[in-house]
């Protein structure tokens, strides 16, 4: 039923909650998981253009530890695994993905640290992800 699994990240202990029940659902399946990191082009571009370079560099880099971490974690787990890092809009960039990717459920948490922390008026991801996506969702309750 599921082959192909879609767990956005941003790298936040909260998605912990979203990973473990991704390693469940790819598990009874014997599905691959795609672990997708999207690196939010508003947070550079509103950076100064001294700053710029540096800010997107360092997005990239979380970006990468984060996707190395799920990786790690779900090859732990016999998985199989591949992990893509992206930049755009993460909502958009996410339900872009899982449909050119033929996904067959997206597991996602309620909300990570890209949120009111960082773009207090952008609204939430997963919330606009439900909004858009075709694809069968599975939202996990972080606190």
């Amino acid at each position: 039923m599921y082959d192909e699994v879609l767990l956005p990240t941003d790298g936040s202990s909260g998605t912990v909650d979203a990973l473990e029940h991704a390693i469940t659902v790819a598990g009874d399946h014997d599905a691959r998981v795609h672990v997708l990191y999207v690196v939010d082009k508003r947070l550079y571009t509103a950076a100064s253009d001294e700053a710029k370079e540096e800010v997107r560099q360092s997005l990239e880099e979380e970006a990468d530890y984060a996707l190395d971490d799920a990786r790690v974690r779900l090859e732990d787990e016999g998985l199989a695994v591949e992990t893509i890092r992206e930049e755009g809009i993460p909502y958009k960039t996410i339900t872009d993905y899982a449909d050119s990717e033929d996904i067959d459920i997206v597991v996602m948490g309620t909300h990570g640290e890209t949120g009111p922390e960082r773009m207090v008026n952008l609204g939430s991801t997963t919330e606009r992800v439900l909004k858009n996506v075709s694809t069968p969702t599975l939202v996990v309750d972080i606190e």
